[in-house]
């Protein structure tokens, strides 16, 4: 029988919000976060290393990005830690890891395409811009040292996204090199950053589908093999994103609290005795549904009713709502 792993835990729960590069830069976006951690309505911000995009957002050193063209600091990353550390707040830093852009590009057109996810006909695979092929020794180190770098900053936490395969179906995309399978290179993955961060105390999340808590090999993502590899799991499991019918609700985004419980009872299943805690990502955003104050609440009063009082909320615009609600 598995050996049940202890959880390790920040000092104060984790209450977030999600901010890009640029929102930092911009001061009628960062001065209003800044308010909410002076006014106690969150405890971290979590701050874009590398995006969507495979733009580095920072002043990073680091050789490889920056001679891949990745590197447009839009700040000072140690300055940063020090006007969020100074405010009694914690400092995650976001990586998205295989979506990039910017490095499938560069090794494509480089000669190296084996770094890069391709179509079954030899082509780069289409999705996304360009995913990078996660088996490859120099993608796993691009993404650990970034990291790394971070960590030695001051970012208390690191957290991984795009942590996975590219959405569909198996037989439309190639992984050059890969052995045991993509649901085993991603936790090996993990595995070596969280060897990386280890003497650095950095606490290490991975994002992952609401999807993979049912079918794990839709996007690679084996909920409890990560979840061993990791401090923390951080589902993204916005009510706006589940089909209608999911856990018997015909309509989930207007009926928040009760979608987050039924989501969160299932990864907190998934992740007992691993070791690894959950740390939902909730929606400060309306798609359908206008969302303000009573439907973030709700989300929180969901995730509550698990025995769960961490969260991230996500917000596009980085415009959040100061919620009362959001206290600790």
């Amino acid at each position: 029988t598995a050996i049940p792993l202890v959880t390790r835990e920040p000092i104060q729960g984790t209450r977030a919000v999600h901010m890009t590069a640029i929102s930092w830069n911009t001061d009628y976006l960062r001065e209003p976060v800044l308010d909410m951690l002076r006014d106690g309505l969150i405890n971290t911000i979590e701050l874009d290393l590398k995006d969507e995009s495979g733009i580095v957002g920072y002043d990073s050193e680091l050789e490889f990005p920056n001679r891949i063209g990745a590197v447009r600091p839009e700040y000072d990353l140690e300055e940063a830690v020090a006007q969020i550390r100074a405010l009694g707040g914690r400092v995650m830093g976001r990586i998205v890891a295989f979506r990039d852009p910017v490095h499938a590009r560069w090794a494509w057109e480089n000669g190296h395409r084996d770094q890069v996810v391709q179509a079954p006909g030899g082509r780069p695979y289409a999705g996304y811009g360009g995913f990078t092929n996660f088996s490859h020794p120099v993608v796993r180190a691009y993404n650990i040292d970034v990291a790394r770098e971070a960590a030695q900053a001051g970012v208390e936490d690191i957290l991984y996204d795009y942590i996975r395969r590219p959405d569909g179906p198996l037989e439309t995309m190639r992984f050059p090199g890969l052995r045991g399978g993509a649901q085993q290179s991603i936790v090996s993955f993990l595995g070596e950053a969280r060897e990386a961060l280890e003497p650095t105390g950095t606490f290490l999340g991975a994002s992952l589908f609401g999807v993979a808590v049912f079918r794990p090999e839709d996007v690679a993502q084996d909920v409890r093999r990560i979840a061993r590899n990791v401090d923390y799991v951080a589902p993204l499991i916005y009510p706006s994103h589940w089909g209608p019918g999911i856990f018997g609700i015909s309509d989930p985004e207007s009926e928040p609290r009760r979608v987050i419980a039924e989501s969160m009872k299932l990864f907190n299943e998934q992740v007992e005795g691993t070791g690894a805690r959950v740390v939902p990502w909730l929606q400060d955003f309306s798609l359908r549904v206008a969302y303000g104050p009573r439907e973030v609440c709700a989300q929180i009063a969901g995730t509550e009713d698990t025995g769960v009082s961490e969260w991230i909320m996500w917000d596009a615009n980085v415009t959040y709502t100061p919620a009362a609600c959001l206290r600790g």
